[in-house]
């Protein structure tokens, strides 16, 4: 297996568990069966003094485990945003994308962190507004000029076939592009970093992580695809705990906290239309 390989294949190890989708009649039948006579959430959280908040420790860089054995990331710091907002203790709540929703309905967790807002979702979950962006899109080197989908013309670009990024990818381009599809996103990876393409469709998130680990590619962003930012996601009926968190976001995005953290872990400016 050649260096760039089993670079890309670290990369891609730490985002195998990193988005999972949940069936709808599942978490519905689990939050019909949730208590239903519970004290009001705020109030709960400022009589224990604690809150808790579900986070994933295995997706980086927004939420992983450190060297000092600590879990660090985009998430970790929201967290401990709200926390303080609250004058609240925070406890992270380690999920999976399978038992995160079940921990919610059965309050386990106060909230959790990196939830996608969907149709299915509204219905069973209530959201705050989005913290964090979450996008496809185009990677490259920064010697080479591309700022949008008419830029790719000429090009070849590294996708896995038949992913998201593929069709989003294969809907913008130009007919001139050159899109090399592969089995699996290692693949997509790995073609980007050995320069047999020389732009490639992923994440934000794993975009981020090769452009921390792979200088030598002198990579960055050139523009964002389809996007589903990050949202709080809470019980339904909790409007006083979804507005403090609201209050909670709008106030770190006014003082430039939350685009700190976006530059720190993303490595990249919050976006203005989030």
């Amino acid at each position: 297996m050649t260096a760039s390989n089993q670079n890309a294949t670290r990369v891609l190890h730490l985002f195998k568990t990193a988005r999972v989708t949940f069936a709808l009649a599942g978490v519905t039948a689990m939050f019909a069966f949730a208590p239903s006579a519970r004290a009001d959430a705020l109030d709960t959280i400022a009589q224990s003094g604690v809150v808790r908040i579900g986070v994933f420790e295995d997706y980086p860089p927004f939420g992983s485990i450190g060297s000092d054995m600590k879990p660090q990331g985009y998430d970790i710091d929201v967290a401990n945003l709200i926390g303080k907002s609250l004058n609240a203790k925070v406890e992270l709540v380690q999920v999976t994308g399978d038992n995160r929703m079940a921990y919610l309905a059965d309050h386990k967790a106060d909230m959790l962190l990196s939830v996608g807002q969907t149709p299915e979702r509204d219905k069973v979950i209530d959201f705050s507004q989005p913290y964090a962006p979450y996008y496809l899109a185009v990677f490259g080197p920064k010697t080479l000029v591309v700022k949008n989908a008419n830029d790719l013309a000429d090009k070849t670009v590294s996708v896995a076939r038949g992913t998201l990024e593929d069709l989003s990818v294969t809907k913008v381009a130009p007919a001139s592009a050159t899109i090399k599809r592969f089995d699996d996103p290692n693949g997509a990876i790995s073609a980007f970093l050995s320069g047999q393409a020389q732009l490639m469709v992923v994440g934000n998130d794993v975009g981020a992580t090769i452009l921390a680990r792979h200088p030598a590619n002198d990579p960055e962003q050139k523009f964002a695809l389809f996007s589903s930012p990050d949202h709080v996601g809470l019980n339904k009926n909790e409007p006083r705990l979804q507005q403090k968190v609201n209050e909670t976001i709008a106030r770190a995005r006014k003082d430039g906290t939350m685009n700190a953290i976006s530059e720190r872990w993303l490595r990249a400016p919050l976006p203005a239309n989030l």
